[in-house]
């Protein structure tokens, strides 16, 4: 099986540790583990790259807090832990980073921090001027506030940190994105299994496996999701256990353990932002000519290829692009709302509904 090697040194650095690295079986906090993990990231600051940490655990920390026998299943069950949780879990951050000499910075982040650019940018230039200014930031997700992230969906909680801490790799231009769990990678099989082996090198294009893990709501399917994320924006991803606490040093210096997602070509910062931190608030259905411009030739989409427009939407909007078929071919910007863009359908001579430059391909169904 392929080994992977880089050379390459790691000036940035996103971790992200999940519930089972952040608390015990019993929902408690494991302090060893959070203690060498503050160890890690100082030892990954010693070698003077800058460090992002993305950590769940708010929400099971307040369900214990609060004399939650089973992790709650509502979302206002989940707020109120969240808002019992996230104080004590940033200060035992801030605690032992500052023992060593580190500053912690909470970032509390929800979906519409990246919906919107503005927004968007707004996080990402509060990240780097912590950088900057030599802190850690602390990022999770503000799930006190925020129900698209922590809402239900077939008794299961769908959004994660997983995927956060993608999108906080992606926007920073960091050079590696490591995700730690409780399991040495991804596996051909459960690693309970026999014959079951460690994927070194994994192209997470076309694959999807796993569910979501008991204590959080992510699983190896979200963290593979998060690692092909990440690398298609420009980013390095290791999945790798985080239970050993020297790990994350070895891996920011080139170690080849774990599972890696070796780092594609990245597209300019606007189109990852429209290809992985946008949701579609409507569709522009086109003809097959449309479809062939914009994925063989990179044109912008006009008013004469477009057979209809789904949904309602005002001028500026993030939209879907499928073919006749209701395949997605492409995400972009409107330049029209939803409304004055059927005025103009089958149209010729009009401007684009949605210019070159804001239109980002989508393969095989999603971004």
């Amino acid at each position: 099986m392929s080994t992977f090697h880089t050379d390459r040194p790691t000036r940035r650095v996103v971790v992200k540790v999940g519930t089972a690295i952040v608390t015990r079986p019993d929902g408690k906090l494991a302090l060893g583990r959070l203690g060498a993990l503050a160890e890690a990231l100082h030892g990954v600051r010693a070698t003077g790259a800058e460090v992002v940490l993305v950590t769940s655990g708010a929400v099971g920390l307040g369900a214990q807090r609060l004399g939650f026998d089973k992790r709650p299943t509502t979302v206002v069950d989940r707020q109120a832990c969240a808002a019992a949780g996230q104080g004590a879990l940033i200060a035992l951050y801030d605690a032992l980073l500052r023992r060593l000499g580190l500053t912690a910075a909470q970032v509390l982040l929800t979906e519409d921090d990246f919906l919107h650019r503005e927004q968007y940018l707004n996080v990402h230039a509060t990240l780097e001027r912590l950088l900057e200014l030599g802190a850690i930031p602390v990022v999770n997700e503000n799930d006190t506030v925020s129900t698209a992230e922590i809402a239900l969906r077939k008794g299961e909680v769908f959004g994660d940190n997983d995927r956060l801490s993608a999108l906080v790799a992606a926007g920073i231009d960091a050079d590696l994105l490591v995700l730690l769990t409780d399991v040495d990678g991804v596996f051909t099989k459960p690693p309970s299994e026999d014959g079951a082996q460690l994927i070194s090198v994994l192209d997470a294009q076309d694959i999807e496996i796993g569910e979501a893990s008991a204590g959080g709501r992510g699983g190896m399917g979200s963290k593979i999701a998060a690692a092909r994320l990440a690398a298609q924006s420009g980013c390095r991803a290791v999945i790798a256990s985080g239970r050993d606490p020297e790990i994350l040093g070895r891996l920011a210096t080139g170690s080849d353990e774990g599972t890696h997602v070796p780092a594609a070509a990245a597209g300019s910062k606007r189109k990852r932002w429209l290809a992985f931190a946008t949701a579609p608030t409507g569709r522009i259905v086109v003809n097959d000519g449309a479809r062939s411009a914009l994925a063989e030739r990179g044109a912008s989409l006009l008013p004469i290829g477009v057979v209809r427009i789904e949904g309602e939407f005002p001028a500026g909007s993030v939209v879907d692009i499928a073919d006749e078929q209701g395949r997605s071919v492409a995400r972009g910007l409107c330049a029209l709302s939803a409304a004055d863009a059927r005025e103009r359908i089958g149209r010729a001579g009009q401007r684009p509904l949605v210019h070159r430059n804001d239109v980002v391909l989508i393969s095989g169904g999603s971004p």
